[in-house]
C-alpha cells in the first residue's frame, strides 16, 4: 500500500493550501484516515481526523481553519487548509488512524513566510 501526499508550497501568512493524498481502496475505504505533520524539531501530531462515517475531529491548534475530507470514490484524501501561519510550516503526512508504520509516504512541504 502507497499513501502518496502532494500539494505543499510556499505560501504567505492568510493564505490557503489544499492537500491530497493519493491511496488504494483498501486503505481509504476501511480505515480512518487522517493527517499528521512534523516541523522541524518537533514530534509528528496529528492535525485532523476522519472517521469511515466522514465525522472529523481535529487539532485544537487548526480547528476553524483547516478541514478534512475524502472521497472514497477516488481513493483520496484531502486537506483544504485556509489561514495559514508561520506555525504551520511543516512536512504534512496521510495515514490511517492510528498510524501504521508501513503507509508512512514521503509527505509534502508546507512553507508559510512571508
Amino acid at each position: 500500500v502507497r499513501l502518496v501526499e502532494s500539494g505543499g508550497g510556499l505560501v504567505q501568512p492568510g493564505e490557503s493550501l489544499t492537500l491530497s493524498c493519493a491511496g488504494s481502496g483498501i486503505v481509504t475505504e476501511i480505515y480512518a484516515m487522517a493527517w499528521y505533520r512534523q516541523a522541524p524539531g518537533n514530534q509528528r501530531e496529528l492535525v485532523a481526523r476522519i472517521a469511515r462515517s466522514g465525522t472529523p475531529t481535529y487539532a485544537d491548534s487548526v480547528r476553524g481553519r483547516f478541514t478534512i475530507s475524502r472521497n472514497d470514490a477516488k481513493y483520496t484524501l484531502y486537506l483544504q487548509m485556509n489561514s495559514l501561519k508561520p506555525t504551520d510550516t511543516a512536512v504534512y503526512y496521510c495515514n490511517t488512524d492510528p498510524a501504521r508504520a508501513a503507509f508512512w509516504g514521503q509527505g509534502t512541504q508546507v512553507t508559510v513566510s512571508s
